[in-house]
């Protein structure tokens, strides 16, 4: 605090004391004491770094963009040469995954680590919204971890079903089928005796009379697909009726929107969007969760 001689209104003596600002709050003066030198050249230089950066990088923005900076510099820019240089330096493990057969890359330890982590980024990024982050599934989304599988669990029919998807409109390799809806058809009793049937298939508690009855309605109508003990076909996507894992619901009410409506789920192909070392590693690691045949 530097000292002055302050004059009072009244009296003759000199007083001494603070340097002030002239600024008085009821009866409350405000000190003028200055800032450490050290603090003053600190702001300044903060001053002229910040005056440099916004030189230098992208700072202020603009209608549609903002001010490039001097260095040209950009976060995606650099997040793509990030993604170059890690491409680059593991191109020879994707080319040996790409070449080698799928059930065959076990035996490589190193190769299948890098199958596997790469699998559960593919998985988190592109498959994990429908089939969950556990892959667990939910209805309409196939459960990822059980023995049960639609159009195969081995490697390299997941990889199949990966690369062009199930029932979409852009690949036409895709895996087809379609359950006719049964209710444009067949009367009310017959539906309902159908569902009877099915109930009594995967061993629930069904209406005996109506399920016999069913039973000759199936073997006309479902057989075909879903095999004559209804044990389901692969090769058509037709599910297994006879074991307690139901994609859409295995209750008597769901069971027979099913077949009064059909179902026609949609999983799209990834051939498109991930590379096929991708979708090799993402094939693997489904197949490696438990579920896979």
């Amino acid at each position: 605090m530097k000292p002055r001689q302050v004059i009072p209104e009244s009296g003759d003596d000199i007083a001494t004391g603070p340097d002030t600002t002239g600024h008085e709050w009821d009866g409350i003066k405000e000190y003028n004491n200055p800032m450490p030198r050290w603090w003053l050249w600190t702001m300044y230089a903060t001053i002229v770094w910040g005056i440099a950066y916004a030189i230098a990088y992208p700072s202020w923005p603009l209608i549609t963009k903002a001010t490039p900076g001097l260095l040209d510099y950009t976060a995606r820019g650099a997040l793509e040469e990030d993604i170059r240089r890690f491409n680059a330096s593991n191109a020879p493990l994707d080319e040996a995954l790409v070449r080698m057969e799928l059930d065959q890359v076990q035996s490589d330890t190193n190769l299948y680590a890098y199958a596997l982590r790469g699998g559960a980024a593919v998985f988190r990024n592109h498959c994990s919204q429908c089939h969950g982050s556990g892959a667990a599934g939910a209805t309409g989304y196939p459960n990822l971890l059980d023995d049960d599988w639609l159009w195969g669990g081995s490697e390299d029919a997941i990889r199949y079903t990966v690369a062009h998807g199930i029932r979409n409109e852009n690949d036409s390799d895709a895996r087809f089928s379609q359950m006719p809806a049964y209710g444009e058809f067949l009367e009310t009793e017959e539906i309902d005796n159908l569902v009877e049937y099915v109930l009594s298939l995967s061993g629930q508690d069904h209406r005996i009379e109506m399920a016999v009855a069913g039973s000759e309605l199936f073997a006309e109508q479902c057989s075909a697909c879903h095999g004559d003990a209804g044990l389901g076909n692969q090769e058509e996507g037709a599910p297994n009726l006879t074991d307690a894992i139901w994609l859409f619901g295995g209750g008597r009410d769901e069971i027979r929107h099913s077949i009064y409506y059909s179902r026609y789920g949609v999983m799209p192909n990834w051939n498109e969007r991930l590379t096929e070392s991708q979708i090799r590693q993402v094939s693997l690691y489904v197949h490696q969760l438990g579920g896979g045949e």
